[in-house]
């Protein structure tokens, strides 16, 4: 029997993902640390798009998941598992990732392709100019600021050494002015 035929057999010739019964394609999930039926998955075109093209992806579609994460079928679940990730910042999809359990071996393999690697790498701390800071960085304050409970003003042209990012909030850094630690808004520094 072939490939493409099984698959319709165990998915009832639906999208594994979605649940569309159009357009359907074999996807071979990538890093399967198996062959044949047990790493591929039968998906929608549009599916696959969204997959193959992180640009194109509708984070509304991808609501099929509420349902097909919980397949009995590991492909499925590992697929479910990278587009969740890949939309978590959305919020909703985070609150499926903390629902969903997979064992060891198959959280290795969805994790292969790096796809829920290290949250910092999506949030990015960016300065008035569109310039990417990072911790260690020195700044320059571009508007005169006033600093909330420290009474003072931090005058504009004020460079601020040795910033740190605010890790679950991209528009705040910290750093010291006049001696005081203080949060400073992204938008109001750029990087020297």
């Amino acid at each position: 029997m072939s490939l493409e035929r099984e698959l319709n057999k165990r998915s009832g010739s639906t999208c594994e993902l979605s649940g569309v019964t159009e357009d359907l394609k074999v996807y071979e999930v990538p890093k399967s640390p198996g062959t044949g039926l047990d790493s591929h998955i039968l998906i929608s075109q549009a599916c696959l798009e969204q997959i193959e093209d992180p640009d194109k992806v509708d984070v509304n579609h991808w609501r099929c998941l509420n349902d097909s994460m919980w397949s009995e079928v590991p492909a499925v679940q590992v697929m479910a598992w990278r587009m969740l990730n890949r939309i978590k910042s959305e919020g909703w999809p985070q609150d499926l990732l903390d629902m969903l359990y997979m064992d060891e071996d198959m959280l290795a393999w969805a994790n292969a392709t790096g796809e829920g690697d290290n949250q910092e790498d999506t949030i990015k701390h960016i300065d008035a100019n569109g310039a990417i800071l990072q911790a260690g960085d020195s700044v320059v304050l571009i508007k005169d600021l006033v600093v909330k409970g420290a009474n003072f003003t931090a005058k504009r042209g004020t460079p601020v050494r040795n910033i740190s990012l605010v890790h679950d909030n991209s528009e705040h850094i910290e750093g010291r002015v006049s001696g005081q630690h203080i949060v400073i808004l992204t938008k109001f520094v750029k990087k020297t």
